[in-house]
């Protein structure tokens, strides 16, 4: 059985278009859709449970996969942020070639809803992400692991405020064989936060946290005052 957990907070305007989007995947396996959501004052629970999802609280965006976790029915946890939407038969090639490469977790190139030059720097990273894969995992929002590694290295770490899920694929890579998927179809993203912080600030931020990590330690403090929380979202719509 896939678990699908989605922390969200406020996300009505994104939260449906990835639900269809799943509900729409000729996926022959059983799974379950579970939303822990961090305290939003829209009606983003309601819509949640309009499409039968398991709802919970949450909190950060790790605890709330944290707690998606600890009521998972399945084997396979698929975590996925809430502004993305998925292509179709994308479930199915993905555990295709999960299983195909005896991978224990497993992240996969994302694409953004933007403009030329964030499509090509989104490349550019998906392209490390694949060439680094077998030294230095990284992930793009998009993350299938096994149970059972997740229980292994303790879940996410909740106390590190910037590049958690970094964090976590490389914990889990201690435990289990990491892989970036190239041949499953790509799956779209918002660019909200490069529009709302500005992309120069945003890239750098990125840059600077990759290397900050790679040289020294995971960051337990807001050191670029990067904020995560997003109430002014626009639509993302699937194509």
């Amino acid at each position: 059985m896939l678990s699908i957990i989605i922390p969200v907070l406020n996300e009505v305007k994104y939260l449906e278009s990835l639900i269809q989007s799943i509900k729409s995947q000729e996926f022959e396996e059983e799974y379950e859709i579970i939303v822990a959501d961090g305290g939003s004052k829209d009606k983003t629970r309601e819509i949640a449970k309009n499409y039968g999802c398991k709802v919970i609280s949450g909190g950060s965006p790790s605890k709330g996969r944290n707690e998606g976790t600890k009521i998972a029915h399945g084997d396979l946890l698929f975590f996925i942020d809430a502004d993305s939407v998925l292509p179709s038969n994308f479930f199915a090639e993905l555990i295709r070639e999960f299983k195909k490469r005896k991978l224990d977790l497993a992240s996969y190139p994302v694409y953004p809803q933007g403009n030329i030059i964030d499509k090509i720097l989104y490349g550019i990273y998906n392209c490390f992400a694949w060439a680094t894969q077998r030294f230095l995992p990284h992930v793009t929002q998009t993350i299938l692991i096994k149970k059972e590694i997740h229980q292994q290295i303790g879940g996410f770490d909740e106390s590190i405020t910037i590049g958690e899920d970094h964090a976590y694929a490389r914990e889990g890579a201690k435990h289990g064989k990491f892989g970036f998927l190239t041949k499953v179809p790509s799956v779209l993203t918002s660019v909200r936060r490069f529009e709302r912080e500005g992309r120069f600030k945003t890239y750098s931020i990125f840059l600077l946290t990759g290397l900050y990590m790679l040289f020294f330690a995971k960051f337990k403090s807001d050191i670029f005052k990067y904020h995560k929380s997003d109430k002014n979202h626009q639509n993302l719509k699937k194509t």
